[in-house]
């Protein structure tokens, strides 16, 4: 049988199709194995990995379950419904992020979507539906699909997430006094698991690595991924070197950002000024 190649970006259900694909050849299973096990018939199987026809959800979380991939499945088929909503560029970074085994985030503006509570969230996303950004459709679609993310915080073995914000994210009092307080402390909250670390980076820290909001992957088998993002459209980059020169510059950061007590300290100092 010739065997199709298909181009990650050839269309909207391309990156699911590659990655159920990929998934499915590296668990040694036939389409109609993987079928049979997900309760399917072998067609949709190869309708979905030629990216030619939108599956269900169903489908999705059922190739997870059966493909051990942690919800990768379920949540690109989540993106690639939503896409009108989101970020160029997105649907291939949401999808590596879910099984990347450890995050680095950097913010200078708001609370990373990761850590966000949904009312925060909806405020940032009511925002840009009144600078004519987003449509409100959109803004639901971008909100479903954040707080579907934030799963891989909350499975049994989470990544170790790390979270350098710049001090004005703690301090712009985004959707109001009401949500902000709950907003920071939920952020309290997390940066007290072992596997989460928050620093907060000081208004007085001489220089800064980023001038935009970065991340940093290591993936399980230890190669490394950066993500950045202007408005409307995100960047993957994979070049090694330039990789390398951003994880340098993000453990220098560690080293001079305040560590988890005094980070902890100065975001319930920001959370009590909030009630004063």
């Amino acid at each position: 049988m010739n065997r199709k190649e298909l181009d990650p970006a050839s269309g909207r259900w391309a990156p699911f199709g590659v990655q159920l694909r990929r998934s499915r050849e590296a668990a040694g299973l036939t389409q109609s194995q993987l079928a049979k096990l997900i309760g399917f018939h072998y067609s949709t199987v190869s309708f979905a990995e030629l990216g030619s026809k939108q599956v269900s959800l169903r489908f999705a979380r059922s190739a997870d379950q059966a493909l051990a991939t942690h919800g990768t499945l379920a949540l690109m088929w989540q993106q690639a419904s939503n896409s009108a909503g989101l970020a160029e560029g997105f649907t291939e970074f949401a999808g590596l992020e879910a099984k990347a085994k450890e995050l680095r985030l950097f913010e200078i503006t708001l609370i990373p979507g990761l850590l966000q509570t949904r009312a925060y969230a909806q405020a940032e996303l009511s925002e840009a539906v009144l600078r004519g950004e987003i449509t409100p459709d959109q803004a639901d679609e971008r909100l479903n699909f954040r707080l579907a993310r934030q799963q891989l915080l909350h499975r049994s073995h989470p990544p170790l997430l790390y979270a350098a914000l710049a001090e004005s994210v703690i301090r712009w009092s985004l959707g109001g006094t009401s949500v902000m307080r709950d907003q920071l402390q939920y952020l309290a909250d997390l940066a007290t698991r072992p596997n989460v670390l928050v620093q907060v980076v000081p208004f007085s820290l001489a220089t800064r690595p980023f001038q935009t909001a970065v991340t940093l992957l290591t993936m399980p088998d230890e190669s490394q991924l950066g993500y950045s993002e202007i408005p409307n459209r995100g960047f993957l980059e994979r070049d090694r070197t330039t990789v390398a020169i951003w994880r340098r510059r993000y453990d220098r950061l560690q080293v001079e950002a305040p560590m988890r007590a005094v980070s902890l300290d100065m975001i319930r100092a920001a959370r009590k000024d909030l009630s004063t």
